[in-house]
């Protein structure tokens, strides 16, 4: 994302798993672990929304933590249909997770779902994300669970790969509210600072 940007590498169940993690000016007040889109159709932790959400989080005093799932990069291993992607997710909020900070978790698209099915499980052990942010995300193609009811969803209302209406369909049985862009894309061209400062506005006013 910049300059200051580390590149690591950590252990994962398929091997090794690429990270970048950007740090905010002062003290971190939270970890933020962002998740990228479809491995299989060009998805990486340098997707520009990724780096996007990443940047609201360093800009609210989170450390931010994008990484790569299997298969990708320099990630070992390779697709596994989101099973084991999941697990990547897991892997990397228990190595980067910080004892006495809050841990928020995002995802775009394909990541959505991998950040909502992170959460389900951390919740059910009692260790859930203080935060949940899911930008676009896969509700067409993916089963998506039930998030809690301050999850933060943003989607496009002209996205052309997860049609609008399927989110629509997937947060009415929770009457989960959706922050919806007008005009906006899957990709959010030349509205990725409307992105980023929805995420911010939403995650200050958080208590």
């Amino acid at each position: 994302m910049n300059a200051q940007t580390q590149l690591l590498t950590l252990r994962g169940p398929a091997g090794v798993i690429a990270c970048a993690v950007d740090e905010p000016e002062s003290a971190a007040r939270a970890v933020l672990v962002v998740c990228h889109p479809h491995p299989l159709h060009g998805g990486t932790m340098d997707n520009k929304v990724v780096q996007t959400i990443a940047r609201a989080g360093v800009r609210l005093g989170a450390r931010s933590v994008r990484f790569n799932f299997r298969g990708v990069g320099g990630s070992a291993g390779q697709w596994d249909d989101g099973r084991g992607e999941i697990d990547d997710a897991l892997a990397v909020i228990a190595d980067r997770r910080e004892a006495g900070l809050p841990l928020w978790l995002a995802g775009f698209s394909f990541g959505g779902y991998v950040a909502a099915s992170a959460a389900a499980r951390l919740a059910a052990g009692g260790q859930g994300p203080q935060r949940l942010a899911l930008i676009a995300p896969s509700t067409q193609k993916q089963s998506v669970p039930a998030v809690p009811a301050d999850t933060l969803v943003i989607h496009g209302e002209a996205d052309e790969v997860v049609p609008f209406a399927a989110t629509l369909d997937w947060a009415r049985p929770q009457v989960l509210p959706v922050v919806v862009v007008p005009g906006g894309g899957h990709f959010f061209h030349g509205q990725l600072g409307l992105l980023r400062n929805l995420v911010q506005n939403a995650w200050s006013a958080s208590p």
